[in-house]
């Protein structure tokens, strides 16, 4: 990977020189031209070998640009953008190449009173105390060390939350303090080393199911860098890379990386342009793996979280129960089913009993089309319900019957509808042939996968989608997942969007009827995901399993 993904960057290096750039491309040819200079930098550090044929190339290119005037005397009158030029002699003075004139204006520009002192985010900050240190100019800034404190990867964010601009500042504060895995730094007294690695392999699952090279790879280094090699994540990211990766050694980038108007139509700029980056890191991930100076060590263990969900899941049954009683049961059926299958879920089915019993009384004269139309999940649920406070409901009866009745007569279950038929079976109203008939389609099966991809966690948060959400948390419970960073953070994320009363939500909006409405809505989605969670925390009932 490393070799082909170098061999591409040294047959386009021309593309790199800011001199030969049209105007408007030349920012971005000098953010180029540094990334390249440290990646060629940290193969020098990092191997102690000569470096090979393309990594030369790439060296003599960066030496020819570095020398000119045009381009090192920019500092003195740009001096904001001084890591646009320190970092470029910071990898030639990796490579051996010490150069005093260079050197000279750089530091003049660092004790000029603004360019090493003008605010900055803190991995900013770190980025500047990084190349500092590997420039050998000294300084009286606070120490990396101290700036630790006020990253976001040392204040515990929550996953679903994070942008793509976040988990960028997460994996270079990560470089920067370990100064790529050559160093131990001094964390700040409450960081969990094991919580960070978490973090990292959940971003992972994240950026892994959009596909986004850029971030798996700089993700896959910052777990190089922190010595973690035993990784189910960092091999899957792995495989990605290796999948992703052209024949000649290019690796595209994320879409978005370069604005349409600067390729102006040039196929070939915009080619390099989109992928140089992220075959930068596909490169620079190979020589941490393959580097004998970066730190290997013991995987720090895991944390081990208490989830309890069960009071915040207790005020929303009670609340949905109560609110739900005021609608008409033909239209919030579902949430009584809900609302019913939660009760169970928590150990305390006389919630649900109010709200059962007063749905049965308005539904016993329903025709068959309101039961068909609501799905055998929510009838079954409703008629668990009404099951285990020995109530009745003569429409729901007769609907269940018939739907039995079709059942029996068929030759055998689809795979499908065998959740379905299980219920009927459950609720001792198919015959035990058909219930034998059903072998290895019964719901007690382990579910293969979650049905709601974690990838799309940050859009629905963004968006405000709960129950996507919520659908996310109960699709990853039942599979076992309860205790994964993702749906922990996203179950984080729902019990801080419940109201005192119990509901969840914020509808952002006055109507007190869309308010109600939309909270149902969301309550209902959520008490079942928070069931879900209670059920795969807790000993699950041997009669009722959850169904999909």
């Amino acid at each position: 990977m490393e070799t082909r993904a170098v061999a591409w960057l040294a047959a386009r290096r021309h593309l790199i020189d800011p001199a030969g750039a049209a105007t408007d491309r030349v920012l971005f040819a000098r953010k180029a031209l540094i990334e390249t200079a440290f990646l060629v930098g940290l193969r020098a550090r990092l191997d102690p070998e000569p470096l090979e044929h393309d990594y030369a190339a790439l060296l003599t290119q960066i030496e020819e640009i570095t020398a000119r005037p045009s381009y090192r005397e920019l500092i003195a009158r740009d001096e904001a953008a001084l890591l646009l030029y320190a970092g470029t002699y910071a990898a030639l003075r990796l490579c051996g190449r010490e150069d005093p004139e260079f050197r000279h204006v750089i530091t003049q520009a660092a004790a000029g009173g603004y360019a090493t002192v003008f605010e900055r985010i803190p991995y900013r900050q770190l980025d500047l105390l990084h190349t500092l240190e590997l420039c050998g100019v000294r300084h009286t800034l606070p120490e990396m060390d101290d700036v630790l404190p006020f990253t976001l990867l040392c204040n515990g964010p929550n996953v679903a939350k994070l942008t793509d601009r976040d988990i960028y500042a997460i994996t270079h504060t990560i470089f920067y303090a370990t100064d790529f895995g050559l160093r131990e730094p001094r964390w700040p007294r409450d960081f969990d080393a094991g919580a960070a690695v978490e973090l990292l392999e959940a971003l992972l699952v994240l950026t892994l199911g959009q596909e986004n090279a850029d971030l798996v790879g700089e993700l896959l280094c910052c777990l190089l860098c922190l010595g973690v090699r035993d990784s189910q994540e960092a091999r899957r990211a792995w495989k990605f890379l290796a999948a992703v990766q052209e024949a000649d050694g290019r690796v595209n980038g994320p879409p978005g990386v370069v604005h349409p108007e600067l390729a102006d139509g040039d196929d070939a700029y915009e080619h390099w342009a989109t992928g140089y980056h992220t075959t930068i890191v596909a490169a620079l991930a190979a020589l941490l793996d393959r580097s004998p100076r970066v730190v290997r060590r013991h995987r720090p263990p895991a944390p081990k979280p208490h989830l309890s969900v069960e009071e915040p899941l207790r005020q929303a049954v009670v609340w949905l129960a109560d609110a739900t009683r005021r609608h008409d049961p033909v239209t919030y059926l579902p949430a009584a089913a809900a609302v019913a299958h939660a009760a169970e879920a928590l150990g305390e089915p006389e919630l649900a009993r109010p709200l059962l019993l007063e749905f049965s009384g308005r539904l016993a004269d329903v025709d068959a089309d309101v039961w068909q139309g609501h799905g055998m999940e929510v009838v079954g649920e409703f008629a668990f319900g009404l099951r285990t406070h020995a109530l009745t409901c003569t429409s729901l009866d007769a609907f269940l019957k018939s739907t039995a009745a079709a059942v029996e007569l068929l030759e055998d279950v689809p795979p499908q509808a065998a959740c379905n038929a299980q219920r009927l079976v459950d609720l001792g109203l198919l015959s035990p042939g058909c219930a034998a008939a059903l072998g290895d389609e019964r719901v007690d099966a382990p579910y293969s996968a979650p049905t709601t991809a974690a990838a799309t966690l940050p859009h629905a948060w963004k968006n405000y989608r709960l129950g996507h959400i919520a659908a996310l948390v109960r699709d990853w419970s039942r599979t076992g997942r309860a205790q994964h960073r993702i749906t922990r953070d996203a179950i984080a994320f729902l019990l801080a969007q419940q109201s005192p009363c119990g509901a969840f939500g914020r509808p952002a909006c006055d109507d007190p009827a869309t308010r109600e409405r939309t909270m149902l809505s969301w309550t209902q989605s959520i008490i079942t995901a928070l069931a879900a969670v209670h059920t795969t925390c807790g000993p699950v009932p041997a009669a009722r399993q959850p169904c999909p």
